[in-house]
């Protein structure tokens, strides 16, 4: 063989090699057993067992009525939980380096920008979503930041895969807007004021309706539609009901203001942060808007200075429909991990179950994804996470994580 030829066929051998070093694992075979197992869709099961088959969960229940095959692979914990979901973050577009080169979730060149999606913008080799990964973390609603009147759309993806791509579960979910003091400008900008950030929404929802009313009178005729606009089109799909306005606002009067636009224009509303939401549970509840809840330990100062660590339970027992982010805060670490967010919620007022509950099925079904996620049942996605102990207590380690049947970590967190 000519040496050029060899030379060739070598590196062809190392180039295979390199790919399927890092291909993501096929779905294994395995069979999940715990001392206790909290499927989230009954009561706890002592001395469970969860069986893994191709991706999805194909039975689950206690070890003396579950056969385990004799080819699966047995993983053990003291503690099983579904993977758990983080309700609101920005990882992915957020990054560990902190540095302007992998920092995408905030764009402030103008106050209003709908338009921008954020699978365009997501890393899904970022560090910090292996590092969620790894503490049991395994479905992450995640997008563009609070901090502007209308900062972009917001997805839902799981904490796997090279490419957003292959994490993707719903590409759009919602559209990312604060009605707080971090989205009022200085000096001459707009919105300057509260009133000011409610005028311009009105505005901008006046429009969208009046593009989707050109749209309906055009019909088929596509020389009489009216020219693409993204700005108009994103917020024509919130009118519509297709996607959530997320309303970052801590405030008492900035909650009544989103709660206000919401049976004016009758969009489906989802109140972030709320750190003054107790105070409100009344007109809550009656609009039957659900909250992504502030997580516990963020700082009380600005806005949220009247925040507490009892809102969740307050919230809870008003029957209002919560779950638990990370959240965004522009300094280091930028992003949380929201079980240590939930154990403090346990430590204020819920019980364990419902605790859990805000990052698992609650969560999944204020998503809209809890038919494949958010429990461990018959059908659904195989993602669970796997306790050397109580999740909530501090000196617990995660010891393992499954994603759609793949085993993706074993290290102790």
């Amino acid at each position: 063989m000519k040496r050029s030829t060899l030379r060739l066929f070598l590196l062809s051998i190392v180039a295979c090699g390199a790919l399927v070093s890092q291909a993501t694992p096929a779905a294994a075979q395995v069979a999940v057993r715990g001392k206790i197992v909290h499927t989230m869709a009954g009561d706890p099961i002592a001395d469970g067992v969860v069986i893994v088959t191709d991706g999805k969960i194909s039975a689950v229940g206690s070890a003396d009525q579950i056969a385990i095959p004799e080819s699966y692979r047995v993983l053990q914990a003291a503690v099983v939980t579904p993977g758990l979901i983080d309700a609101h973050s920005v990882v992915g577009l957020g990054g560990m380096d902190n540095q302007d080169q992998d920092q995408e979730q905030l764009e402030s060149s103008k106050p209003i920008q709908p338009g921008m999606r954020a699978v365009d913008a997501y890393n899904a080799k970022d560090p910090l979503v292996e590092w969620l990964r790894r503490m049991g973390i395994t479905t992450v609603h995640t997008g563009h930041a609070p901090g502007e009147l209308i900062s972009g759309q917001t997805m839902i993806v799981k904490t796997v895969g090279n490419t957003v791509e292959d994490a993707l579960i719903t590409d759009a979910w919602g559209v990312a807007c604060t009605l707080s003091a971090d989205a009022q400008k200085a000096g001459t900008q707009s919105p300057g004021t509260r009133g000011k950030m409610i005028s311009m929404l009105r505005q901008q929802l006046i429009e969208a309706r009046e593009y989707l009313a050109k749209q309906a009178a055009a019909g088929g005729d596509a020389s009489k539609q009216p020219s693409r606009n993204l700005r108009l089109e994103t917020l024509a799909r919130v009118l519509q009901g297709e996607l959530r306005l997320i309303v970052t606002a801590d405030r008492g009067q900035d909650i009544a203001s989103a709660l206000r636009l919401q049976e004016e224009f009758k969009f489906p509303l989802v109140l972030d942060s709320a750190a003054e939401s107790y105070t409100m549970t009344e007109e809550i509840k009656t609009a039957g808007v659900p909250v992504f809840l502030h997580p516990s330990m963020y700082r009380s100062v600005g806005d949220r200075e009247n925040m507490s660590f009892e809102t969740a339970a307050k919230l809870k027992a008003a029957g209002i429909p919560i779950a638990l982010q990370s959240g965004y805060e522009n300094y280091v670490p930028k992003t949380r991990v929201a079980l240590f967010e939930a154990a403090i919620t346990a430590a204020n007022g819920l019980s364990f179950r419902d605790a859990l509950a805000t990052i698992t099925i609650d969560a999944a079904t204020i998503l809209g994804i809890n038919d494949r996620v958010g429990s461990l049942e018959v059908g659904k996605d195989a993602d669970l996470a796997l306790y050397d102990g109580d999740p909530f207590e501090y000196t617990t380690h995660c010891i393992g994580v499954l994603i759609d049947g793949k085993v993706v970590s074993e290290e102790v967190r």
